[in-house]
């Protein structure tokens, strides 16, 4: 239970504008709400009338590149935007995804992102709302923000080595096991070093302009001198290879609630045999609907029962008697019911599929996902699989296999109960009203 602070902070956020990011801000935001304080999004349109739920005042920004998104589908839009620029494709590396991924989206980010930090200037600038704390979760740097003269806390939702980068553990987003070869690991690094220094040169150019000059040249991440917090399991984290930098600070997840939503076991999967499954690759892997069929296709095949996010493109999708689909499903109410979960490994379903004990099969797109998918695999916490080439046999026998696996399954029950008693998240009220405090 968070206790209820003396002393009411006003709490800004600026998150990506992303459903996946969203909810990670959204899971601190409640924390922060319960223990009594102000908490306020600062986001575009699309999330009109959606945050409220959670107990957070939605400060719409005007987009100057995207004036009339209201009315769109934002996550289907990127979904389709990474497959047109190569970020997802069906033969494809990681070190070639990451070459797509900065060569082609990251400029347009920065441009964004430009914008985005015109419109929080004069947020700012308004001292009868100024905020006490502000939390960003960003891809690259706010000027307006740095130079605030407001602690800010940076917010880190993807897997830490994306955020710590020490030479003691695989580069992010290489998908390289931690017990693999450091000349490897080298290589992959010094291949996405001539990416990102062709890549950063503009938006470095930009910080310069708003005097902005102690940024690392080579990074488009920009962290904090007053904290830095990110979600992921003790037991899956990196600690065993390296130390938490000083300033950093790591909970269990950064599971929101969702309270207000409900679940109900579907009847056609009630009087059904078999394990129950959750089957989700996210709105970046169900755009791809003939891939989706293909594994379904095989999912068929299972003696076991089958949830399934249909993403987007529903209609697209074609279901076996064995399963049963919504465009959208409330992942925390389901978790709790399933024995197993498919995922393409964003960190969200990662850190809440670990929350609730369950084994997991992932099958990475892009980013991030690879080192989730090979660190579960590294650990034993389940299976890394190919997402476009496993076999039909590869998929439906990794299945069963951890499922029959009592010692897996027990050990995973533990670890559960361990993060759901610590309750790790509960810390971050005291943490930021003693942050707020000692830089008064």
């Amino acid at each position: 239970m968070t206790e209820k602070s003396t002393h009411q902070l006003n709490i800004l956020f600026i998150p990506i504008d992303a459903v996946g990011h969203i909810n990670s801000c959204l899971s601190l935001a409640e924390v922060l709400t319960r223990a009594g304080h102000r908490v306020s999004f600062a986001v575009n349109e699309q999330w009109r009338d959606k945050l409220g739920v959670y107990g957070v005042r939605e400060l719409l920004l005007v987009d100057e590149n995207r004036p009339d998104n209201s009315g769109k589908d934002a996550a289907r839009e990127f979904a389709e935007m990474c497959v047109r620029q190569g970020v997802i494709k069906r033969e494809t590396s990681p070190l070639e995804g990451f070459r797509n991924i900065f060569m082609n989206s990251l400029p347009e980010v920065g441009k964004r992102t430009e914008v985005l930090d015109r419109e929080i200037g004069k947020l700012l600038a308004d001292k009868l709302n100024r905020p006490d704390v502000i939390f960003v979760e960003q891809a690259f740097c706010l000027p307006s923000v740095v130079q605030s003269g407001i602690p800010w806390i940076y917010v880190g939702t993807c897997n830490p080595i994306a955020y710590i980068d020490d030479d003691r553990t695989p580069p992010a987003n290489s998908g390289l096991s931690s017990k693999g070869s450091y000349d490897e690991w080298t290589a992959f690094r010094d291949e996405t070093l001539k990416v990102k220094q062709i890549v950063f040169k503009d938006y470095n150019k930009y910080l310069l302009s708003k005097g902005v000059s102690d940024f690392q040249p080579n990074h488009c991440l920009y962290f904090s001198k007053y904290l830095n917090i990110y979600g992921y399991p003790r037991e899956l984290d990196y600690l065993d290879m390296r130390p938490l930098p000083d300033k950093w600070f790591r909970f269990d997840n950064f599971m929101r609630s969702d309270r207000h939503l409900s679940f109900k076991l579907p009847e056609q999967l009630l009087d059904k045999p078999g394990k129950l499954i959750y089957f989700s690759l996210g709105t970046m892997g169900a755009i791809d609907f003939d891939n989706m069929n293909r594994l379904t296709g095989i999912l068929a095949k299972s003696q076991h029962r089958f949830i399934v996010s249909l993403g987007p493109l529903p209609e697209k999708i074609q279901l076996a008697d064995n399963m049963w689909g919504q465009s959208s499903v409330s992942q925390i109410q389901v978790l709790p019911l399933v024995d197993l979960v498919i995922t393409h490994g964003g960190n969200n379903t990662i850190s809440e599929t670990f929350s609730y004990g369950k084994p997991m099969i992932v099958m990475p797109l892009f980013g991030d996902q690879y080192d989730n998918a090979q660190r579960v695999e590294d650990t034993g916490f389940g299976r890394r699989l190919d997402v476009y080439k496993c076999s039909e046999q590869e998929l439906l026998t990794a299945i069963d296999s951890l499922l029959n696996d009592k010692l897996l399954v027990d050990r995973l029950q533990q670890i559960s109960k361990r993060i759901l008693t610590d309750n790790s998240l509960a810390k971050l009220p005291e943490i930021v009203e003693q942050l707020v405090k000692s830089h008064k």
